[in-house]
């Protein structure tokens, strides 16, 4: 059995995995961005506490799994000596971008830890139509005052749909996606000012926000909100334009990526 204060370590355990994806890393020879946070599913925590083999496990407990890594450590006493022993060895796992649930299970001082990849459940519409879903989510979290990290927001003016960002956040998703990388910087050289001057787009500032492996704009935003970088550029009052689309590879590491521009006209 797990005593209380041991069951408290788990949640723990995600919150501290949340943050070290949060913040930018360095693994081995790679750099990584700041991701969106990892969400606790209950059905792969039921998977994680399931004796037998994981990806039987995962069918009992319908989830739909396309990835799924599990590390197991055995001597950590909390949820900090855990994150310390896995923060390494797993820097890869950890940060790898096409995950995006997670579950903990803890035992004395023997761990459990899932990351997964879920199969793409939602029915999406077009890129673009997705990208102003997109928007209206955005436009919804700019309306409430809220606490990014360290930094307070008041509401911000909602933001305009931008033809020119649209097109340029759908087609940095489309080049993420058939090239199967994650990044600001494409395979190209180009960072988000650059493509966004060469579509041509006039505004005077741009910001962009990407997210991978969700299968909806609800769910990207909601990840965006719950980390301090991401929800400041969604927050901030600069901003007055967004355009945002995503695109699917089947191959590819997260299968999805999302990609939205933001604009100061």
């Amino acid at each position: 059995m797990v005593n209380a204060a041991q069951a408290d370590d788990a949640p723990a355990l995600v919150s501290a995995l949340n943050e070290y994806r949060g913040q930018p890393q360095r693994c081995g020879d790679l750099a990584s961005l700041p991701l969106p946070p990892l969400t606790p599913d209950t059905r792969l925590a039921a998977a994680a506490g399931d004796p037998g083999d994981l990806t039987q496990a995962l069918a009992r407990a319908n989830y739909p799994m396309v990835n799924v890594r599990a590390i197991s450590l055995s001597g950590p006493r909390d949820a900090a000596a855990a994150m310390a022993a896995m923060a390494v060895p797993y820097c890869q796992v950890i940060l790898d971008p096409q995950f995006v649930d997670v579950a903990v299970t803890q035992q004395g001082r023997d761990w459990r830890i899932l990351l997964a990849r879920p199969l793409l459940t939602a029915r999406l519409g077009t890129a673009q139509a997705e990208g102003k879903n997109l928007l209206e989510a955005v436009n919804r979290a700019r309306a409430q005052a809220r606490q990014c990290g360290g930094q307070a927001f008041t509401a911000s003016p909602p933001l305009v749909w931008d033809d020119i960002l649209g097109s340029v956040a759908e087609a940095h998703s489309r080049d993420m996606a058939n090239r199967n990388y994650f990044d600001h910087l494409d395979r190209d050289g180009r960072l988000p000012g650059d493509r966004a001057e060469l579509a041509g787009y006039s505004g005077t500032q741009v910001a962009e926000t990407i997210a991978a492996g969700q299968d909806s704009g609800a769910k990207v935003v909601e990840g965006w909100l719950a980390s301090p970088g991401h929800c400041a550029a969604l927050m901030s009052p600069h901003l007055q334009a967004m355009g945002a689309a995503y695109a699917t590879a089947p191959k590819s590491d997260a299968g999805i990526y999302w990609t939205a521009m933001f604009g100061a006209l």
